[in-house]
């Protein structure tokens, strides 16, 4: 029913339950949306405009409308309401937790490691969206030729390893996925299959920052 909406920033509001509405004026009307709280970082200031891609959601008792800072992230949250026990508020939440491209990634190579990083999602519910999803996901990011993660990324099962030692180590989850991210772009350390190696560098990576 509605794709976008283009219009002025009128306001941007936090709820007690951390939900970020956008109020966006389009010809004299505000309308409200229920946005990602990690696209406040890309909208400009209040009374400038912008361009915002939507989801209207229709209940027995209400509407809600959901807005995002592109369309395949639009598609993204279609595709992930489509999978069985997953609401809106957990879409957003893990569109949220992971870039577009780290989720995507997570979910096409079962990574069910980085999917509970989400506040709500469980492994049982991240094993679910892998599961239904990961083809899908597959084919759509070839469609839309999406940017991928860099192909040294490692296997899931070393990731999950690297993961966990470094935070056990006292690493923060955002600190730990920019090491690996590093790493893998390195050519010769990414192409090691052992998870002590990525440790070591990742650690040596984390130390020169």
């Amino acid at each position: 029913m509605l794709s976008y909406l283009k219009g002025t920033v009128a306001a941007i509001q936090t709820t007690s339950n951390h939900r970020v509405t956008l109020v966006l004026e389009v010809n004299q009307i505000g309308y409200e949306l229920q946005i990602p709280p990690r696209l406040v970082q890309q909208l400009p200031g209040v009374g400038e405009s912008t361009q915002v891609f939507t989801h209207l959601q229709v209940k027995e008792d209400q509407m809600v409308l959901y807005g995002f800072g592109s369309a395949a992230e639009r598609d993204l949250f279609r595709r992930l309401i489509s999978v069985s026990g997953i609401g809106a508020a957990l879409a957003i939440a893990l569109l949220d937790t992971l870039s577009l491209p780290e989720l995507v990634q997570a979910i096409v190579t079962g990574n069910t490691r980085a999917l509970t990083k989400t506040p709500g999602v469980g492994a049982k519910t991240a094993e679910r969206i892998a599961l239904e999803l990961k083809t899908k996901l597959a084919e759509w990011r070839n469609f839309n030729k999406l940017d991928t993660l860099k192909s040294g990324q490692p296997a899931p099962a070393i990731l999950e390893d690297v993961e966990m030692t470094l935070l056990a180590l006292g690493y923060s989850s955002g600190e730990v996925a920019q090491a690996i991210q590093a790493v893998s772009q390195d050519a010769v350390a990414a192409k090691s299959t052992n998870p002590e190696d990525w440790i070591r560098s990742a650690i040596t990576w984390l130390s020169s920052q």
